[in-house]
């Protein structure tokens, strides 16, 4: 998100959120509490449909309405979904999966097939998933996805309504992780086939498999609710009725709804962070998320230049970034691949690969590598635009950086800032100049990140390229399931050589800080994808 990581490409800094009126969390007349929850979030619903879905609040709610086989647990884990177990093969290259009788809140059953087509949808050509990418270890994926071989090809087969056979290439220790992720949910054919292209593009083009059904969203509003689903298998652990949703861009109206307990949790800016960091609702939560500068060498070639990608890097100040601008609790970056999310025997992946000059600021070579980089292109000076959101914090982030980079001479920098969805189909259409990204894990593996800047890979927006870094990827992923300690090296390496050669500018390591209603319990946070889930919330 995700998709998935979904990533998945959030909204800078995460700064505003917003909820509902109705708050809900008072005692009834019977006593009990109003099992109504009201939450925070800093941008719309971009889409529902899980096969061309790529920014984190669409996962989000996509991974609240919907679920994949396995499901995501704390601690890096996963626990049983739709498939009450599942085994693996010797060699580690096929994967079966035993689905519990399940049904859709239409009443269809929940099947094999319907996986199946879900994949074969994500990765048919003409879908145009920017995720397409992620199957491609399945077997013939990526050979359907270039369109060179029938769909029917696929190494994922139904063998009747409750079994679903996956052959891989090669073994992949972290498919647990990938079936969790909204890109690999399962589709209802008939709905799909029934609204066509305006599928999953409201709450009612849709039908939904998870713990709560999606209400009130008509594809555009920043109002939507989440109420239980009691066709849901597992219903009957859901103690939540209603979730209340409102993307609000201000945090201090955010703040404000939250002080005066129409919200239930909203998250802190900064200046905000300072204020309340002693709270008894207070909290921070470190995330496995990079926030980073694209530079378009497609539409610019001067950003061809190493000289001038690594002056763009040398000028950022993270560390009054982190501690100054943004103040809440996100950290100056190792590089682009965040800490604390991997390690082997031991020792940090963001450590081992840790290249000092991709993160450093240092202005007076900034200077030197800029006008090195003008001479070597004819230029004396450069006007670019600066693409983001915005929000609050996305604005604040744009105009730190624009303040930095303008201490180059002769570079003149503007600023746009434009709501999220907007933002996003620029960045995936190459319509910026420069334009700040970020990327949340969709599972604890480096190889999720590194992925994304191979030549050919679809979230590769600013079309930086290099072959030894495409070499290093395509052999960390042929690397034999027995030799993980090639694999790592392998990916150690790539990060050294996107860090050298400035293929992008890391900003800043993500952490979240929040405030939360002491009487919200079970509400789940993850550092990767898809950061918050609900299915266990309730009201004390």
């Amino acid at each position: 998100m995700k998709l998935n990581s979904l990533a998945k490409l959030g909204g800078v800094a995460l700064l505003s959120a917003v909820v509902l009126a109705g708050c809900g969390s008072k005692s009834s007349q019977s006593g009990s509490k109003k099992q109504t929850l009201t939450w925070t979030t800093p941008s719309n619903i971009a889409t529902m449909d899980t096969s061309t879905m790529t920014d984190l609040y669409s996962a989000q709610t996509a991974n609240a309405t919907n679920q994949g086989l396995l499901q995501m647990a704390p601690g890096n884990k996963v626990k049983p979904g739709v498939a009450k177990s599942y085994t693996v093969s010797k060699d580690g290259k096929t994967w079966t999966f035993n689905l519990r009788k399940s049904n859709w809140s239409n009443g269809d059953p929940v099947t094999a097939k319907d996986f199946v087509f879900a994949w074969q949808r994500t990765v048919k050509p003409k879908t145009a998933s920017q995720y397409a990418y992620i199957f491609a270890n399945i077997k013939n994926a990526a050979k359907i996805n270039a369109g060179k071989m029938a769909l029917s090809k696929m190494g994922v087969k139904a063998e009747g309504n409750y079994k679903l056979v996956v052959s891989l290439n090669k073994p992949q220790s972290y498919f647990k992780f990938m079936v969790a992720q909204p890109e690999f949910f399962p589709q209802n054919s008939k709905v799909v086939n029934k609204y066509g292209s305006k599928y999953a593009t409201n709450a009612k083009r849709n039908v939904y498999n998870g713990p709560f059904l999606l209400k009130g969203w008509n594809g555009t509003n920043d109002t939507w609710k989440l109420v239980k689903n009691s066709k849901y298998w597992d219903a009957k652990a859901v103690k939540m009725q209603t979730i209340n949703f409102q993307a609000v861009k201000d945090p201090s109206t955010s703040l404000n709804g939250y002080q005066s307990g129409k919200f239930d949790y909203t998250t802190l800016n900064g200046t905000q962070v300072k204020q309340y960091k002693n709270d008894k609702d207070y909290k921070v939560n470190k995330e496995a998320s990079t926030f980073y500068l694209e530079l378009n060498e497609k539409k610019d070639p001067i950003f061809k230049n190493k000289n001038i990608r690594k002056a763009i890097s040398y000028a950022i100040d993270r560390s009054q970034f982190v501690n100054k601008v943004l103040a809440d609790g996100s950290q100056a970056p190792k590089g682009y691949v965040p800490d604390a999310m991997s390690e082997r025997n031991g020792k940090d992946f963001a450590d081992q690969a840790y290249v000092k000059s991709g993160v450093s600021y240092n202005l007076a070579q900034a200077k030197k590598y800029w006008a090195k980089g003008l001479q070597e292109t004819g230029k004396k000076s450069v006007s670019l635009n600066l693409l983001s959101d915005d929000t609050d914090g996305a604005k604040k982030s744009t105009e730190f950086i624009q303040s930095q980079l303008t201490k180059l001479p002769g570079f003149k920098v503007t600023n746009q800032n434009l709501p999220f969805k907007t933002r996003l189909s620029r960045s995936q259409n190459g319509q910026f100049d420069m334009v700040i990204s970020a990327w949340i894990a969709d599972y604890p593996d480096p190889s999720n990140f590194l992925d994304l800047f191979t030549s050919t890979n679809s979230y590769n927006n600013g079309k930086w390229k290099n072959a030894q870094y495409d070499a290093l990827i395509k052999k960390s992923e042929n690397q034999d399931a027995n030799n993980e300690a090639a694999r790592w090296n392998d990916m150690v390496q790539a990060e050294k050589i996107l860090m050298n050669d400035q293929g992008v500018v890391p900003l800043y390591q993500q952490a979240l800080s929040t405030l939360q209603k002491s009487k919200v319990k079970g509400v789940q946070f993850y550092p990767t994808s898809p950061q918050y889930g609900w299915q266990n919330a309730y009201i004390k």
